[in-house]
């Protein structure tokens, strides 16, 4: 198990930032860390990281606990902070050498692996550029690249494309995406796409506790006990007749689309197409409506 946490407890002045939450992240995962502002996500990266100590539970990562065993367990992490910390006044791979020396023992494999990360990252045409001179996207890049620069087994992304454009946040994510392979990679956002085009799980925090911990098609289904079904027919039709067929349980018209609200474990569809024929009814649209990672996250964090 790449990350193990274990009844994570954080407590500020006596406010709990995190409480009480366990979960594991194994090789190969991207896992979505997702929660309101404020609901512990960055202390808990924190504490996996190592930069904070946690106030009770265990953390480990890569077998070694982030307590008793902090170098070995940072050895093993890249991460990149919310507010990427670079130094401005430093070139691109004037940069990238400097914070490799700190990980990377082997000058050889450190004049190796530099031109990879930079290649990998897309830095190419700007590493002969001051990081101040950068664009916000290619400051992600670089941020990427210092965390990737010794191989590490675990990669912590804390909202890594905030304040990105659409263009750049597309680049990141098939960057995040090509890394993962042979890492477990745990990111925090507030972007749902992201969630539902890059994470294997997901897990959901409010409060300070942990809320869900499943693969984001299950997490759609969270207590849901009907379904929605929306259906137009090219006739105008008196849409209480559709209540005859079984596993309905309500229907509402708006305009010329017909909402019918059925039970979960029933699909009403084969009778709806057979309540249309046998009615001499033409129907021209059926969708089942199903829930967004937004619905899922407002239901999950209401207060």
């Amino acid at each position: 198990m790449s990350i193990e946490v274990k009844n994570l407890t954080k407590v500020f002045n006596a406010q709990s930032a995190v409480d009480d939450i366990s979960f594991t992240a194994q090789k190969g995962e991207i896992v979505g860390f997702l929660g309101p502002n404020g609901a512990g996500k960055s202390t808990t990266m924190k504490i996996i990281s190592g930069f904070i100590p946690p106030t009770d539970g265990v953390v480990k990562v890569c077998g070694f606990d982030v307590v008793q065993k902090s170098i070995q367990s940072r050895q093993n992490i890249g991460y990149l902070p919310e507010h990427n910390p670079l130094y401005l006044d430093m070139y691109v791979h004037e940069y990238l050498y400097f914070v490799g020396s700190l990980h990377i023992s082997s000058k050889r494999f450190l004049r190796e692996r530099v031109p990879e990360m930079i290649e990998l990252c897309g830095l190419q045409k700007e590493q002969n550029k001051l990081i101040r001179a950068l664009s916000k996207g290619y400051r992600q890049r670089v941020g990427l690249a210092q965390a990737l620069l010794h191989n590490p087994e675990v990669l912590i992304l804390d909202e890594p494309t905030t304040g990105l454009d659409p263009n750049q946040i597309i680049e990141i994510r098939e960057l995040i995406r090509s890394v993962s392979k042979d890492k477990t990679v745990i990111f925090s956002t507030h972007i749902m796409q992201e969630v539902q085009a890059l994470c294997s799980r997901v897990l959901i925090i409010n409060n300070g506790r942990l809320v869900a911990d499943d693969v984001p098609e299950k997490l759609k289904n969270i207590q849901e006990e009907t379904v929605v079904i929306s259906i137009e027919f090219k006739e105008n039709i008196n849409p209480e007749l559709l209540k005859t067929v079984s596993g309905i349980i309500s229907v509402k018209q708006k305009d010329q689309i017909i909402l019918l609200e059925a039970e979960k474990d029933i699909d009403v569809r084969p009778a709806i197409f057979k309540f249309a024929t046998e009615n001499g009814y033409t129907l021209v649209g059926m969708n089942q409506e199903t829930k967004s990672m937004e619905d899922v996250f407002r239901q999950l964090t209401k207060s």
